[in-house]
């Protein structure tokens, strides 16, 4: 079954293991397969799971919610996002308005068929909102109960300080931020993750397998495998171009043999590695079959050796992109419309 982490500095704890439904849920595959993955990670112990308005338009919500009809809801930790586009994209349908934040947590409710979520998140920074006029909204959905607590994607250290002191002074908790993190994506160790041990806040973290390829299967030197994420646009695709070289690939392979010495398949190894992070309490998973979770799952409570971590950095060295400055989601200077 799967450990639980407490979410930041809360009470709330959350699986180890998040289920995700990036480009899954009303995208990738049809809705019956969704809602047995669903059924299958409820099976497999995980009572997390973390969507977006956004994400297929705000299909994938719809379907989580169908998935998760009937189960109880207090049983289960549900997270949605904020600020992407959605709709007919009109001038206000994206960013941290007031305006946006209050009819997407409408939207988003009606969706997932509950009264409210446990963690409501800012899927981006927005440079043309106040920062104030964003937290007061946010305040004001918790305080009418529409949402327990308040997290943030891909935010720096920089406005992870300010987003936290406003959410103080307003009597909220800013709990979480959702970057990118992975054996070869590690921008947050530099800035972010020092910032947050400080503030309270933990990482819920996406692509824990760098978007497939630390499983083994992209080779270098060969075409990518038929069917893959990689030769689906509608998956994902460009988010894995910049894993895709052949010095990241032969890198990758390189841990095979690491992941079979500590009795764990590739992706445990990636997964149960993030986990190594105590600043991470949850890291995000997909999965287009049910089968797949029943895998994932067991990186949760592996604890790896210093001789195991150490020799990791040793396979991965020449291709880890940890540059602090950067995250891979940098938050647009304008709005998306």
């Amino acid at each position: 079954m799967v450990n639980y982490r407490y979410l930041g500095n809360s009470g709330l704890k959350v699986s180890e293991i998040t289920y995700g439904n990036w480009v899954t849920h009303g995208s990738q595959v049809d809705d019956t397969a969704a809602i047995e993955t669903v059924h299958a990670a409820l099976d497999a112990g995980i009572t997390t799971f973390d969507t977006a308005d956004v994400y297929a338009n705000t299909a994938a919500e719809t379907v989580l919610g169908k998935a998760l009809a009937g189960h109880r809801r207090e049983s289960l930790e549900i997270f949605t996002k904020v600020y992407f586009p959605t709709g007919p994209r009109g001038a206000n349908d994206t960013g941290l308005s007031r305006k946006h934040i209050m009819e997407s947590i409408n939207g988003s409710l009606a969706r997932l068929g509950t009264d409210y979520v446990d963690l409501y998140q800012a899927h981006r920074f927005d440079y043309e909102t106040p920062l104030e006029e964003t937290f007061q909204a946010f305040a004001d959905i918790v305080r009418q109960g529409k949402a327990l607590y308040i997290g943030v994607s891909e935010w720096t250290a920089e406005q992870l300080r300010e987003g936290h002191a406003l959410a103080k002074g307003l009597g909220i908790q800013l709990i979480s931020n959702q970057p990118q993190y992975s054996m070869l994506w590690r921008v947050i160790e530099g800035k972010v993750v020092p910032a947050s041990q400080e503030l309270g806040i933990s990482q819920i973290v996406w692509s824990p397998m760098a978007q497939g390829v630390l499983s083994g299967k992209y080779r270098p030197g060969q075409p990518v495998p038929a069917g893959s994420r990689a030769t689906d646009e509608k998956s994902g695709a460009q988010f894995i171009k910049d894993f895709l070289r052949d010095e990241v690939l032969e890198a990758v392979q390189r841990l095979a043999p690491i992941a079979e010495q500590a009795g764990l398949t590739m992706p445990q190894l990636a997964i149960a590695w993030v986990l190594q992070n105590k600043n991470v309490a949850s890291a995000l998973v997909g999965a287009s079959r049910p089968e797949q979770l029943a895998d994932t799952v067991k990186a949760s409570g592996v604890e790896l050796d210093a001789d195991t971590m150490a020799a990791i950095d040793t396979a991965l060295a020449g291709a880890v992109y940890d540059d602090p400055e950067d995250t891979y989601g940098v938050s647009p200077k304008t709005r998306i419309v």
